[in-house]
């Protein structure tokens, strides 16, 4: 305990970051009150069954032992084949892919890689909670830029306000979490210029790269001119086939940053499980009517879901993108910030969401927010929407 009255280390100076992860700690209250979770991105659905099957014959053909630490050859080489076809970015598999333990591994080790102390991480709030963590870890120094309710959208002079000679990384994600937006090709060559211009490198987290609900194509940051030299592209495998349990994420970058993240995975994780890679490769070989099916029908979640959080009084932006769609708490409850209402919600009306708190840095700035999955079933969506319709035309008290 520092009893010197100097100034706080730089590691008590991060304990803000370093707790229990929010989104983790309301699915275990969540789970402790019988209440439906929305708050966490797990699905209740599984993957399909041919993948299933796939690690399963994987497991008992005998794939039991360590794949090559940086991903086994049938699942980079259909990585690269995807990558390809659809993000139009052009790699090999032995030289350009790094297969990791979830997107979230991937950015880690991406971090590791480029990322030096002193160095500044610009990244976009709300922010998916790793990413200040992740900064901090790599000694780095988070720049805050603010996507601006209701629509999402940043601003240009602010952005590039956020970059300096001491900008080593961006982070981009999009479709994004928690928002839901979807970064245009305008702003994505925004950034695209602000990260030549200060020499810095994008990190962009393309998860939900599948889960769109607008007519324009998914733009992936590395196919804009200058930065396919200067891009990490993180993406995997848990969103688009509902098994987040797997753990199988990927990174695409040049040959020399690829050799500084498989250095840091190989001490981080040495290696995603192997048979479930097998089947990974099995899933990317899904035919395209697979992903028509997946858009389809989280559209039609999306709508189940924001007709009753409309109905109950909360205020939104109807999300373009991910499965995720944060709200507003203002005109229901003006007594509770966010964690007091979601306990409250979770104990009195039967479900969990997210605190919008734990997406801002200060955490004060998410006060009035809560951010809602749905990824579900229906019927588990039209148990929670009725539910939450206890909420409609009171104050909650």
């Amino acid at each position: 305990m520092n009893t010197s009255g100097k100034q706080r280390s730089p590691v008590a100076a991060r304990v803000q970051y370093f707790t229990e992860s929010v989104i983790r700690e309301m699915t275990r209250v969540a789970n402790q009150f019988g209440a439906i979770n929305l708050g966490q991105g797990m699905p209740d659905f599984d993957p399909p069954e041919a993948v299933k099957e796939a690690a399963c014959k994987a497991i008992r053909d005998g794939a039991n032992q360590y794949a090559i630490t940086w991903g086994a050859p049938a699942l980079r080489q259909a990585i690269a084949a995807k990558a390809k076809a659809f993000n139009g970015i052009d790699c090999e598999p032995d030289a350009h892919i790094t297969v990791c333990c979830g997107a979230t591994e991937c950015l880690m080790a991406s971090m590791l890689a480029l990322v030096d102390p002193g160095d500044e991480v610009v990244i976009f709030q709300p922010f998916y909670e790793n990413y200040a963590p992740d900064a901090l870890l790599s000694g780095a120094k988070p720049v805050w830029v603010t996507l601006h309710p209701p629509d999402w959208r940043f601003d240009p002079v602010e952005l590039r306000r956020a970059f300096s000679p001491r900008t080593r990384a961006v982070i981009v994600n999009t479709p994004n979490n928690p928002t839901g937006r979807v970064f245009t090709r305008a702003e994505l060559t925004l950034i695209a210029e602000l990260c030549q211009e200060f020499d810095a490198y994008a990190l962009s987290d393309e998860i939900y790269e599948y889960i769109r609900y607008v007519d324009a194509p998914h733009i992936s940051i590395a196919t804009l001119p200058g930065m396919a030299e200067r891009t990490v592209t993180i993406s995997g495998l848990s969103k688009t086939f509902s098994m987040t349990g797997w753990r199988l994420g990927y990174c695409i970058a040049t040959a020399e940053i690829t050799g500084g993240i498989r250095k840091a995975h190989d001490f981080l994780t040495v290696g995603a499980p192997h048979p479930l890679q097998l089947a990974g490769a099995a899933a990317l070989a899904l035919p395209q009517a697979y992903y028509d099916t997946l858009r389809a029908n989280y559209h039609r979640r999306r709508d189940v879901l924001l007709g009753y959080l409309q109905d109950a009084g909360f205020e939104f932006q109807a999300p373009e993108g991910a499965y995720y769609v944060m709200t507003d708490i203002g005109q229901l409850d003006r007594s509770r910030d966010d964690v007091q209402f979601v306990r409250w919600m979770i104990e009195h009306v039967g479900v969990s969401a997210v605190p919008g708190s734990s997406f801002y840095s200060p955490r004060e700035r998410g006060r009035s927010k809560v951010r809602f999955m749905f990824a579900k079933r229906e019927e588990t969506l039209h148990a929670a929407g009725e539910r939450l319709l206890k909420l409609r035309g009171c104050q909650v008290s």
